[in-house]
């Protein structure tokens, strides 16, 4: 657990940027490899620890996402289902539950009413008549902005399809099967206090709290690193939330947004995750799927959020480093079945070699000479002499095996173009 690499990165954040206190862990897989609390919960110098609890803001709408995304699954809901089809009440044209997910609505960015000045967020009924005096600021569909309103109308999406309340439905689908026993709706000590940091003096002032404020949908859970970990270990098998739908910054491509999740690019890696802002606090989770390997931070303080956001991006790249490297022993493995082994070695299609082989159970192919990750395609079988593409290259495709009279493998058809054992012309 301890990483002297790691505790550096996250004192002199903490120095840096004056947070009353900063707790962080790093995972890879399900185990978290290294977490560290440095700093004081509240103003009488109580010291935060690794069980003490932040407010995580923003990241809740991951558990959102998560939630509809499971109600998808259920087959009670689509992602391309207008929302009046959930919230007959609804009424700005053909809003889909995909493009709010993705916030690319077009929907103004908070509820009717002044909200942050108030403190007082509507919910339910209250929420769906104020929906009257809300805007379409932009054309559904045709730029990403930022809703917490769009996540507000989702959490209704999801009260009213499964008859309970939003919160109900996420404790008993997602917070207690996965065991994030400090993952609560409201603080449950130890918990820290949010407050301002002064800008000219090395004074505290603190935050209102906000327990019960009805944004439940979009900014309500209480956290620790250690269950944020576990939380990020688990998004990353939802596939669905990593598929880019819109991008914040079209020309320099380094954020985008999925189904709940924002895409972040670092130099050549690509990060998944989401921020948290509520007053008093900042959270962060960032993660790579690849080496299953990411990082989560909490702090008491409303200091900008790109500091936060800096030292989780160093904390996640430097864990890469650090456990990135392992590799699992090469083992041999069963024979693979005999209608999968006579399809092994070399094919050639559109004058290109590809190389088929068995590989934990599943077919691959990929060219000859290109070994990068997205050129492989992992085959499922599809009926007999079928295989259709499950991950990567030619997804969807079907790959047929054509026989001679005699039972031999005459040549494949791949998403219909033949394939053969020796290079040949299309004809």
């Amino acid at each position: 657990m301890h990483q002297p690499e790691l505790t550096q990165i996250l004192r002199r954040g903490q120095v840096q940027y004056r947070l009353p206190s900063v707790s962080a862990a790093v995972y890879r897989g399900d185990e978290t490899v290294w977490a560290e609390t440095v700093g004081i919960a509240d103003d009488t110098g109580r010291e935060a620890t690794a069980e003490t609890q932040y407010r995580i803001g923003s990241i809740t709408k991951t558990f959102t996402a998560a939630a509809v995304l499971l109600l998808r699954k259920d087959g009670t809901l689509a992602l391309d289902d207008p929302i009046e089809r959930h919230l007959p009440d609804v009424r700005f044209g053909r809003l889909t539950i995909r493009r709010l997910l993705a916030h690319s609505s077009g929907l103004q960015r908070e509820p009717p009413g002044e909200v942050w000045e108030t403190l007082e967020f509507p919910k339910g009924d209250d929420l769906l008549a104020r929906l009257a005096d809300a805007e379409l600021v932009l054309p559904a569909g045709e730029r990403w902005h930022y809703s917490n309103l769009a996540y507000a109308l989702l959490g209704e999406v999801v009260a009213r399809v499964t008859r309970m309340a939003f919160s109900d439905f996420v404790d008993e689908r997602l917070i207690r099967p996965l065991g994030l026993t400090r993952t609560t709706w409201q603080s449950v000590e130890p918990a820290a206090h949010g407050y301002y940091v002064d800008p000219y003096a090395r004074t505290l002032r603190p935050e209102p709290t906000l327990d019960g404020d009805g944004v439940e949908a979009v900014g309500s859970l209480w956290s620790t690193p250690s269950d944020l970990c576990r939380w990020g270990s688990h998004l990353a098998s939802i596939e669905a939330m990593h598929q880019v739908q819109i991008m914040d910054d079209p020309e320099a491509w380094t954020l985008g947004h999925g189904l709940g999740l924002q895409l972040a690019r670092r130099g050549e890696l690509v990060f998944f995750g989401h921020g948290g802002a509520m007053p008093g606090f900042l959270a962060m989770l960032l993660g790579r799927r690849a080496e299953a390997i990411g990082a989560a931070l909490v702090t008491n303080a409303s200091t900008p959020a790109a500091a936060v956001e800096e030292i989780t991006a160093d904390l996640a790249e430097k864990a890469l480093e650090l456990y990135g490297a392992e590799q699992d022993a090469w083992r041999p493995e069963a024979e693979p079945p005999p209608e999968v082994a006579e399809l092994l070695g070399i094919w050639w299609t559109e004058g290109v070699p590809f190389v088929f082989w068995w590989e934990r159970g599943r077919l691959r192919a990929r060219p000859t000479e290109n070994e990068k990750p997205r050129a492989m395609s992992v085959f499922d079988a599809d009926g007999p002499d079928a295989f259709r593409v499950a991950e990567g290259r030619e997804r969807g495709e079907l790959l047929r095996v054509v026989r001679d009279p005699q039972g031999g493998i005459e040549k494949l058809y791949w998403a219909t173009y033949p394939v053969t054992r020796e290079p040949s012309t299309f004809a």
